[in-house]
């Protein structure tokens, strides 16, 4: 019969033996399993998706159909090299257009292209064309290029309205932003008729639509879309503290494009409707100082201008080197007008040939005069 006092240790060593094998199986086994897997290692199955809603559907229609309508522009300008004096080209800035119409006219913004000595446009294809100016519109930050495209030019983008545009509508805008190009971004007519004023307030931007579609340094130019694909604005402007989006973008109407445009392709510019008065906002502050008014002096009278036609009157030389007040203009139908700029952006709400009625202060009571606006010289003339 066996001691069970010797028996006893044994069988304690097996179990420990039994125990610290199982553990380490315990902890060696998955990956050992893992190795062996390896080798039989395949892609996996695929879940299928399912179709695309409907949303998804339109907005990828849209870009594939108008891709091909948007453009890449690269300026350039001559500076000239310090040691050898060569004048070279250097790159300047990109940002976006759209194709017009079937003669090769590229419609972008002016900022895009200012102060460049050259311009190229490069297509969706990947052709690249040399860029000639046809004109341009400061007061609106329009300008409209020329390409020749001898083969398979691309489509000219189809043309919407603006006047009837509501706050909510979707819209969608292709550009090339950050020199990313032929990008979209998609949002909502987020206001409407918003005001921009230009660097020292020299132009005035009026009506323009703003929209939360991301909109940065690079999509200026491009075309804003309406969901039916229709071109309802240009790309012109963000407000941005950081220089990056921050929701808040704005866009030329398409009405105004559709009046401006032609008009620059027809001449090489654009000429707004005008009153034929000249005016000096220095003059206004200092004329509004003293008689307590808010609007814009008359400085001068051209004759024969519609001006003449309705009587006003500029500011005459008194005694003494005296300046008497002539008319001050302080609305246009019904609107106020404070300075130049404004007064420019009011006027040119309407049509060469229009009627308009204008509130003027002279010698101390306000009246009204109708004015028949003629085309102006340029966009300095009012």
């Amino acid at each position: 019969m066996p001691n069970s006092s010797s028996a006893s240790p044994r069988f304690a060593r097996a179990a420990l033996l039994i125990t610290l094998t199982a553990l380490l199986g315990w902890y060696f086994a998955p990956e050992l399993l893992y190795r062996i897997s390896q080798a039989d290692a395949a892609p996996r199955e695929v879940t299928p998706r399912g179709e695309l809603n409907a949303e998804e559907q339109s907005n990828i229609d849209i870009f594939e159909r108008w891709k091909a309508s948007v453009v890449f522009i690269s300026t350039s300008e001559r500076v000239v090299d310090f040691w050898t004096r060569d004048v070279m080209s250097v790159p300047r800035g990109t940002g976006s257009g759209f194709i017009w119409d079937d003669r090769g006219h590229v419609v972008t913004n002016l900022h895009v292209i200012s102060g460049a000595a050259e311009a190229n446009v490069r297509l969706a294809d990947g052709r690249d064309y040399p860029a000639s100016l046809v004109g341009v519109s400061a007061a609106h930050d329009i300008a409209v290029l020329r390409i020749r495209v001898p083969v398979d030019p691309p489509s000219p983008v189809s043309i919407g309205t603006s006047h009837d545009l509501r706050v909510g509508q979707k819209v969608f805008a292709i550009g090339n932003p950050f020199g990313l190009d032929w990008s979209l971004t998609t949002g909502i007519v987020s206001a409407l008729d918003r005001s921009l004023s230009g660097d020292g307030s020299n132009v005035v931007q009026q009506h323009l639509i703003q929209t939360d579609a991301a909109i940065n340094p690079g999509n200026s130019g491009g075309p804003l879309l309406d969901s039916a694909g229709r071109l309802i604005g240009i790309n012109t402007a963000i407000y941005s503290p950081s220089g990056a989006s921050a929701g808040v973008g704005f866009a030329v109407p398409v009405d105004t494009v559709n009046r401006v445009v032609p008009q620059i392709i027809a001449t090489g510019h654009y000429a707004p409707p005008s009153l034929g008065i000249e005016t000096d906002d220095v003059l206004s502050r200092e004329i509004a100082r003293q008689l307590g008014v808010s609007g814009v002096a008359v400085v001068r009278v051209r004759p024969s201008s519609p001006a003449a036609r309705a009587g006003l009157r500029g500011v005459r030389a008194g005694p003494r080197n005296t300046i008497i007040p002539g008319d001050v203009i302080l609305e246009v139908e019904g609107k106020q007008v404070d300075r130049s700029a404004l007064l420019n952006a009011r006027l040119d709400d309407f049509e060469v040939g229009d009627t308009v009625k204008l509130k003027v202060w002279r010698d101390g009571k306000e009246l009204v005069v109708a004015a028949t606006l003629q085309r102006g010289e340029g966009e300095a003339s009012r």
